[in-house]
This record gives C-alpha cells, sequence and structure tokens, in this order.
C-alpha cells in the first residue's frame, strides 16, 4: 500500500514540531533555573552586606561582648592598709585569710585621736608578706602604708539565658574569678561560680552591652558587683 505524500507530510511537520517545541522548552526551563539562582545568589549578598553579625544577639555574641567589655575585663585589686586601723577594717575575712598565711601581722593597741570605733589593731607586713607582694605592687607604694594588689580576673563560664523586649535584652551569665598570683590564690576561689545579669542594647550597628545607666537597665558593672553564688 502506498502512503499518501499528504500524510507523510503531516507526519514530518508533526515530529518536526515536538522537536522544536521540546528544545525551546527545555531551554526555557534551563533559562528560567538560572535566572532563580542569579536571583537567589544575589539576595544572600543583600542580606550578607545588609546585616551584621551584631544584629542579633545570640549567646555566643553576648558572650562575646561581655567578656571584651572594660568592666569584666578589669582586674580585682586588693587594698591592702598597714600601720593603725580601726575594727572596720580588721578582723576582715581578707586579713584574716593573710594573717593565716604568715603574711601579716596583727595587734591590738589604743585608737589615735579620731579613728573610732574601739578597738584599734596594729597590722604589720612580715617578713614572708614583704617577699609576697614587693613584685606586686609598684615601687612608689614600697613604702605606703596603703597598697593596692592586682589579685584576680574574672572569667566568663557560660552565658546561662537571653530575654528579649524590643530593642532591649537581660542576659543571664555565670562567671568566676581566676586568681592572678599569691594573694589571689589565696583570697579567691576558682570553683566558687557566680551568677549575674546585664542589659543590652540594640542600636543601629548592633547590639551592645550596657556599660553606663540607660533607663532601668543594669549596668555590667553593677550585674558584676550585686553577683551572687551560682546553684
Amino acid at each position: 500500500m502506498l502512503k499518501s505524500p499528504l500524510l507523510s507530510g503531516a507526519r514530518f511537520l508533526a515530529r518536526f514540531l515536538r522537536e522544536k517545541w521540546g528544545s525551546t522548552r527545555e531551554r526555557t526551563v534551563s533559562c528560567s533555573q538560572k535566572r532563580i539562582k542569579r536571583t537567589l545568589v544575589l539576595t544572600l549578598l543583600f542580606l550578607l552586606t545588609a546585616c551584621s553579625p551584631r544584629d542579633y544577639l545570640t549567646r555566643r555574641l553576648a558572650s562575646d561582648l561581655i567578656s571584651n567589655s572594660d568592666s569584666f575585663k578589669a582586674p580585682q585589686k586588693f587594698l591592702l592598709q598597714t600601720g593603725i586601723v580601726t575594727s572596720k577594717e580588721y578582723p576582715s575575712p581578707e586579713y584574716l585569710v593573710l594573717q593565716h598565711h604568715g603574711w601579716i601581722s596583727a595587734n591590738t593597741v589604743g585608737c589615735t585621736p579620731g579613728l573610732a570605733p574601739a578597738p584599734c589593731w596594729d597590722i604589720a607586713l612580715t617578713p614572708a608578706g614583704i617577699d609576697i607582694i614587693r613584685n606586686l605592687i609598684a615601687p612608689e607604694q614600697a613604702g605606703s602604708s596603703s597598697r593596692t594588689i592586682p589579685a584576680a580576673r574574672r572569667e566568663l563560664v557560660d552565658v546561662t539565658g537571653i530575654s528579649k523586649q524590643g530593642s532591649l535584652a537581660d542576659v543571664e551569665f555565670t562567671w568566676k574569678w581566676v586568681p592572678l598570683n599569691e594573694i589571689g590564690n589565696a583570697l579567691y576561689t576558682a570553683d566558687l561560680h557566680y551568677q549575674s545579669t546585664v542589659g543590652f542594647r540594640q542600636f543601629d550597628d548592633g547590639w551592645r552591652v550596657i556599660e553606663r545607666d540607660v533607663h532601668s537597665a543594669q549596668t555590667l558593672n553593677d550585674a558584676l558587683k550585686n553577683a551572687e553564688p551560682a546553684p
């Protein structure tokens, strides 16, 4: 049976259109996928340039801001007062610890005029005490009756919670003392953890820890002063 030229031509045209349309559709899908990928890349680049790592108050960011703040990094200093002191200064726990280590001696004496309440105490460094502190104080303090001794620094243990309300937040964290020398080892223990809560505020360049009084939020300095032993 002979094939009709018309039928053969129709079949050829149909096959040609299918191939042509399929090829065009594949190119269209491919172009659409490329446009979608290009749009996603541009959007991601925009978000990366528009957002700062400080825009989101995460526990990691809070830890970094607290640890690097001036208040937190300030070393804890112990003021050692020798000579005649009142019972307000002695017996205090710190002086009793130093006396227990044999670094100071204390004897009761009569109070000089203007000193109260009685009794008064004569605090003196022992030879062992002089050996301990001679490298811990500035040279000009060597002959002074008041000596400032850097004893410990703070170390952040963990951020335990963040409570946000708009552009303000309260961050709860635990920290501990790290002794810097033998005086620090005697007065501070690294095993005791403290719990504090500090205020944060969001500015145009991201979140910041509050180091000065802002409304009712607690400053980091106050948070460290008001610290309580952690459970």
